[in-house]
């Protein structure tokens, strides 16, 4: 199946986390929220690796380094080595010692995480906007403390012209209380100051895709994610399959909206489903049937019959939704076919 030709989730016969040899993690809203592992994440990911399966953790949080992320995810229960992290950090990184000379300085607007991985570039991050020679501005998520005047010093840089680069543009950010702003948001700020646009390296784009490959060997590489707009979005970008979980910012009428290039080839409720094949999803008449459910892409509304597990019924509504959507985003009303689900 081709990411253009996908009308409804896949099935597979065998398990995921022995169809795929490689999964790219994503970890704010899949591993864990707020630093506490979400429920099934530890247990399943260990049956993966016990089994074969590899695991990389690719984010586009750029605020902890490698190390850092290894280590609380090993304190979590998930034993990690700094090379089995990718960041959003390290692509931005990589990005500008690309373009500019060995050595330069590059203003940090954003954490630990981005000074190390220019530090691994043979780059110099400095603090103030008025260092002599400086060759980038670059900004990631620092924090729910990072400073207003931080955004301001990226102004004076990018209004002299100095080039702007962006770790990534997430919008928000899951953790224990809810969603927070995220990178994006802080970015946007700096934007509005400047006029300006910066080069982003995060998901979904190809330079953390690049990234992701350089540093994992993947072969046949599984994305898993809990966002349609990095997540999916990167998976579809670098044409490999993907696997959406329903433990972050995603719901199901989130899911049943979404254009082509945001719909994951597989849906789950969380991590468990690696572990597992995936029903298949079948025309039926005019529907499409997954389980015990049948969907239907009705006049002005989705319409849902059956019972069981309420992700077949999920999928048979995605495949009712997608199919009547087309290219486009599906402008039928879910809200009762949701109900039904509890979803």
């Amino acid at each position: 199946m081709t990411r253009q030709s996908r009308t409804s989730p896949a099935g597979s016969e065998r398990s995921l986390h022995q169809a795929y040899d490689t999964a790219l993690l994503d970890l704010d809203g899949v591993v864990y929220a707020g630093g506490r592992a979400i429920a099934h994440a530890v247990e399943s990911l260990a049956v993966a690796r016990a089994d074969g399966m590899h695991l990389a953790y690719v984010t586009n949080n750029a605020l902890r380094t490698p190390d850092a992320v290894a280590e609380h995810l090993s304190e979590l229960g998930v034993p990690t080595e700094a090379g089995e992290v990718i960041t959003s950090a390290q692509a931005v990184a990589r990005l500008i010692a690309e373009e500019v000379a060995p050595g330069s300085k590059v203003l940090v607007i954003g954490g630990e995480g981005l000074r190390v991985a220019l530090r691994e570039r043979g780059l110099v991050p400095v603090d103030s906007a008025d260092e002599e020679g400086l060759a980038a501005v670059v900004q990631g998520y620092g924090g729910p403390t990072l400073a207003w005047e931080r955004f301001a010093e990226a102004s004076y840089a990018i209004n002299r012209g100095v080039p702007w680069y962006a770790s990534n543009t997430d919008l928000t950010i899951p953790g224990a209380r809810g969603i927070a702003p995220g990178n994006g948001a802080a970015v946007e700020v700096v934007r509005i100051a400047t006029g300006a646009e910066p080069r982003v390296a995060g998901k979904p784009l190809p330079p953390m895709h690049r990234e992701t490959v350089l540093r994992t060997g993947a072969k046949r590489p599984l994305v898993v994610g809990d966002r349609l707009d990095t997540d999916i979005e990167g998976a579809f970008n670098g044409d490999v399959d993907s696997l959406l979980v329903l433990t972050g910012v995603t719901d199901g009428a989130r899911l049943l909206r979404a254009e082509p290039k945001y719909r994951p080839t597989y849906v789950d409720r969380d991590l468990r489903g690696l572990l597992t094949g995936q029903p298949e999803v079948t025309p039926v008449g005019e529907g499409f049937r997954c389980g015990g459910w049948t969907a239907f892409a009705g006049p002005e509304a989705l319409e849902l019959r059956g019972e069981g597990d309420p992700l077949d019924g999920l999928r048979a509504l995605c495949a009712a939704a997608w199919t009547r959507a087309g290219e486009g985003s599906c402008g039928l009303d879910a809200g009762k076919a949701l109900a039904l689900l509890g979803l």
